[in-house]
């Protein structure tokens, strides 16, 4: 064999260093509750055909110019970018990537993560990700071109062609005859992308016309409330683990008790529940509206086809019966044309709340003032007809921090200048970290169930029922891996019988729920369920 056909030392090492990166860049694991990924004992099949394509090429055609080499590289690029997002997306949300639907959130979720850090760290992360993505790009084409060299020897090609051959040959035997080693072998990222194809196709040929799949919401004269404001206060991220999850259910517990105790103070009665909702880690949206339509909303797609039907809501519904319903909304920042599908009266967004106090982070606005602020709003207006009042929160959104101080004073939460200077200097000092977030997470809640706690207390006298449910479980980075989809749900009312009436359905009294409970239903039914309790016969 001449000289020429043969590699030299150093020509096989770096094939054999290329083979194992390739390799690698499309069969590594998430570091779970990371960002982060680390190497698995695993084999790709689609870079043992990619390698088979290219000894056939280059033996029977010619070896790979320039061009093909950078169209190779941008598609292994691709792929890398796939595998990611294919074992990242379960690891922190409980759910499979749908890039069609995940992507159109993406310039929010950067918005938000570039207020919450300071300007030096969200540009050193922005610097770092450009070069992470020039490393990679230019490692990949590194390996290609040592992969293209040793396939113009045929000593080369002939042990890639050899080595690919063995482990396609092993994937299709053990795909067919159920062999133990096909576990050895990586998901295919193609097939990753084939679903999101399929994803795209779906919702280009989705029939806008087609029925949603719900429970019709039922008319209620609410006579059971005799004419009590109606507090639906959907918690943002509020999940089963903090009762699942022994870390944090000692850091939420306490503050939950003394809900519990406010609402005794007061003459009222608490039932608790879990309700299975349709969305983890995100999509809230998809919460609030399965329960106040009645409809299993548990995609984007059918959310949009919903917002062009006629269907019952809440707001509708309280309207109907003369209640005045409106929309706090802290996090708006831009139309909402959901309040016109839902029928609210009177939507509080971010402007007309008109904060002027100290910015917590990218929401800005703590619930306790929002809280406040509608309640002052309302009572500027020449209505006299009881509320139904939504509101979503926003100071328990991920990363759970800086989470707001409590102030005891109701009235002076509405001034400009609301807490102690240092209190707000030790919460702005709060600084994510995203490998970390239990911690904030419950911290957060500590301070959602204290103001509402203070809440009732403030309003001890008041003809009021609160209905305090989760619409989604937090991130699974938070959660946990497999971790249910379920939510717990705080009803606080001085009516006997209406509390009797959600006993019988299955709640129990007061807020401590068991671990692991099963829920009693879905959101959709828990909207029916509420109503029913509401009216006055059932």
């Amino acid at each position: 064999m001449s000289a020429k056909a043969s590699l030299t030392a150093t020509q096989w090492v770096a094939l054999a260093a290329a083979l194992l990166v390739l390799n690698a860049a499309l069969t590594f694991g998430n570091l779970w509750p990371t960002l982060r990924v680390v190497p698995r004992a695993e084999l790709s099949i689609e870079i043992a055909v990619l390698l088979l394509a290219l000894v056939a090429w280059t033996s029977f055609m010619r070896p790979l110019g320039l061009a093909s080499r950078v169209a190779l590289t941008l598609l292994l690029f691709a792929f890398v970018l796939g595998r990611y997002a294919e074992v990242t997306a379960p690891a922190l949300y409980g759910r499979p990537v749908n890039l069609y639907w995940d992507s159109q959130h993406l310039p929010k979720v950067a918005a938000m993560l570039a207020e919450v850090g300071p300007w030096w760290l969200v540009g050193l992360i922005a610097v770092a990700l450009i070069a992470l993505f020039a490393a990679l790009v230019t490692a990949l084409a590194l390996c290609l071109g040592a992969v293209s060299r040793a396939l113009r020897m045929p000593a080369g090609r002939r042990v890639v062609g050899a080595l690919a051959g063995v482990i396609v040959a092993l994937y299709a035997l053990s795909s067919w005859l159920d062999w133990p080693i096909r576990h050895k072998y990586s998901l295919p990222v193609a097939a990753t992308y084939l679903q999101q194809a399929r994803f795209v196709l779906a919702a280009s040929k989705a029939d806008p016309n087609r029925d949603l799949p719900g429970v019709p919401l039922p008319a209620s004269d609410f006579a059971s409330l005799e004419g009590d404001d109606v507090l639906l206060l959907f918690m943002e991220s509020y999940g089963a683990v903090t009762y699942d999850e022994p870390a944090i259910a000692r850091i939420v517990s306490p503050a939950r008790d003394e809900l519990a105790h406010a609402a005794a103070e007061s003459g009222r009665h608490v039932v608790s529940a879990y309700a299975s909702s349709p969305t983890f880690g995100g999509g809230s949206w998809l919460a609030h509206a399965s329960f106040m339509s009645g409809v299993e909303v548990r995609d984007t797609g059918d959310y949009m086809l919903l917002l062009t039907q006629e269907r019952e809501t809440w707001p509708k519904l309280f309207e109907a019966a003369g209640y005045r319903a409106i929309a706090v909304m802290p996090g708006m920042r831009s139309a909402w044309p959901e309040g016109s599908f839902y029928g609210f009266d009177t939507i509080y967004d971010e402007l007309a709340l008109d904060y002027r106090g100290p910015e917590f982070g990218w929401w800005r606005i703590p619930d306790q003032f929002s809280l406040a602020r509608a309640a002052e709003l309302e009572a500027r207006t020449d209505s006299h007809a009881p509320l139904m009042i939504f509101m979503p929160t926003i100071n328990t959104h991920i990363p759970f921090l800086p989470v707001p101080p409590y102030q005891a004073d109701w009235n002076r939460v509405l001034k400009a200048d609301p807490y102690p200077a240092e209190e707000v200097e030790a919460s702005l000092a709060a600084v994510p970290d995203w490998e970390a977030l239990g911690a904030p997470y419950a911290d957060s809640f500590v301070y959602t169930f204290t103001y509402l706690a203070g809440y009732v207390r403030a309003r001890a006298h008041a003809d009021e029922t609160l209905v305090l449910l989760g619409d989604h479980q937090p991130a699974a980075s938070v959660a946990g891996v497999g971790a249910r989809w379920d939510v717990p749900v705080h009803v606080v009312t001085s009516h006997a019988e209406v509390a009797a009436a959600l006993v019988a359905a299955g709640f129990v009294e007061g807020v401590a729920l068991a671990p692991q409970q099963r829920p009693i239903v879905t959101l959709p039914q828990l909207s029916v369920l509420l109503l029913d309790a509401f009216a006055a016969e059932r």
